[in-house]
């Protein structure tokens, strides 16, 4: 069976997995009512199983703009929770209140006062109604999810992989921005074009600009031959520009030219080069108070964000954890390795700071080490952290050669861990490139992982 086949027989489950579990009890709808400040008489609401975070702020991209000099750009966020609604202050300039209290996060019941700034907000509880169906789809193309928060991202996500618009992708470190961002790409009329990341974080401040645009033979010392810049690298196809939020402000302003006129200029030349790109760009930072800061342009940010995600993090992914290190651990391990019981308990209960980043490390530590692999995966000082049963007998070692071979160097334990990974990265990298015929895209998607992720799996162990 197929690396792909695998997949789907594994989607299957899943769905039918989700199926079969009872429909989700009415819940009771809210609504957003302005009372107090500029803009009063809005209203916004916000009905049970709504895609996402509900923003308010003075920001154009919020849900809820209410026209406050005292209220940030994107000040504060509602979402339902189990029947009631959630208020969280997303480190506004000036805070978040309810009922005169000042608060970080709130859960409210229908008919308070939350107070932004000279902005009062009434909320109303509305009807109980039944929750909009959410399809059962558990991927889109290499992002995986079953959870409700994820499901109900799928049909955006759909549209805006036809349409030709540039999409701003925020979320957290690890929560998936580039997996997405080339499902975006591989699921859109652009697929057979290229597909480009440029990483502002990876390339040095006074070689930024090379990077995006090109330059031309003797631009600055070091400059041999002329080069394409990703621009052009990615013409007639896809370009992301990832951790956007972490460009320095003389670039954005080349940056957005380039965005409006759909065209390049080489460092060293005085020509324009004409290019056909469709613009994604990811952020782990909260763009708006970037802009409130004056560390981004905001024209820059509207030319980004025509269209936006935000990806929920991995501790707001209700039941994504196990389904996701399932999913993971049959990518890792093969189908016919049980997948353990004992590390679905620990994995369950820990917040996941790197989200599923973390996760998939975690995964392929217990793959590579077996009982050996260093359990950091429990909350500290909670009940269950402390009250997980220890085995009674001394662990059985890894079955894997090399593990053995790497314990008996007496390594300090961090370094053992870094050699076992990388050894096991090597071999499970030959392993699926084999499987496929040696195409990096086949093993990419078949791996779950971004096309770039594993090439640079892939360079790292080269040789």
């Amino acid at each position: 069976m197929s690396g792909r086949e695998d997949e789907d027989e594994f989607d299957d489950k899943v769905e039918t997995e989700l199926v079969r579990r009872p429909d989700r009890a009415a819940s009771p709808g809210f609504s957003l009512v302005v009372v107090a400040g500029a803009s009063r008489g809005q209203t916004f609401t916000i009905a049970p199983g709504h895609p996402s975070r509900v923003l308010v702020g003075q920001s154009p991209m919020c849900d809820l703009r209410v026209d406050d000099r005292l209220v940030s750009r994107r000040h504060a966020a509602f979402e339902i929770l189990r029947g009631k609604l959630r208020v969280t202050d997303l480190e506004s300039t000036n805070g978040t209140s309810v009922q005169g209290v000042a608060v970080l996060g709130a859960l409210l019941t229908g008919g308070e006062i939350v107070t932004m700034g000279e902005t009062q907000i009434r909320i109303d509880r509305l009807a109980d109604q039944a929750p909009a169906a959410i399809p059962s789809a558990v991927r889109f193309g290499a992002m995986f999810g079953a959870s409700p928060e994820m499901r109900a991202l799928y049909p955006l996500c759909e549209r805006l992989a036809s349409a030709a618009v540039p999409v701003l992708i925020e979320g957290e470190t690890g929560t998936g921005k580039e997996v997405l961002a080339e499902s975006l790409h591989e699921l859109g009329p652009r697929k057979q074009g290229p597909f480009v990341v440029f990483d502002c974080t990876a390339v040095p401040p006074n070689l930024v600009e090379s990077a995006l645009f090109g330059h031309e033979r003797g631009a600055f010392t070091g400059a041999t031959e002329s080069r394409k810049g990703v621009f052009e690298e990615a013409h007639g196809g896809t370009l992301l520009l990832d951790e956007i939020g972490d460009l320095e402000l003389p670039l954005q302003a080349k940056l957005l030219r380039a965005l409006e006129r759909s065209e390049v200029q080489r460092v060293g030349s005085n020509r324009w080069v004409r290019v056909d790109v469709r613009i994604l760009a990811a952020t782990r930072r909260d763009l708006d108070h970037e802009i409130q800061a004056g560390r981004f342009r905001d024209d820059l940010f509207y030319r980004l964000a025509v269209a936006r995600i935000e990806l929920p993090p991995l501790r707001r992914r209700s039941g994504d954890v196990v389904v996701l290190a399932q999913h993971f651990w049959r990518q890792l391990a093969g189908k016919d390795t049980p997948f353990p019981p004992d590390f679905a308990r620990r994995i369950a209960d820990y917040a996941w700071p790197g989200n599923v980043r973390e996760l998939y490390n975690a995964v392929a530590r217990r793959v590579a080490l077996g009982e050996l692999a260093p359990i950091a995966t429990l909350r500290p000082n909670t009940p269950r952290a402390s009250g997980v049963p220890r085995p009674s007998t001394p662990p059985k070692p890894a079955p894997a050669d090399f593990t053995e071979e790497i314990l008996a160097l007496d390594l300090p334990l961090p370094r053992a861990r870094e050699r076992v990974v990388e050894e096991f990265e090597r071999r499970y990298v030959q392993r699926v490139l084999t499987a496929h015929g040696g195409n990096v895209g086949a093993a990419a998607a078949a791996s779950g992982i971004a096309r770039r992720y594993f090439q640079l799996i892939k360079a790292r162990h080269k040789g």
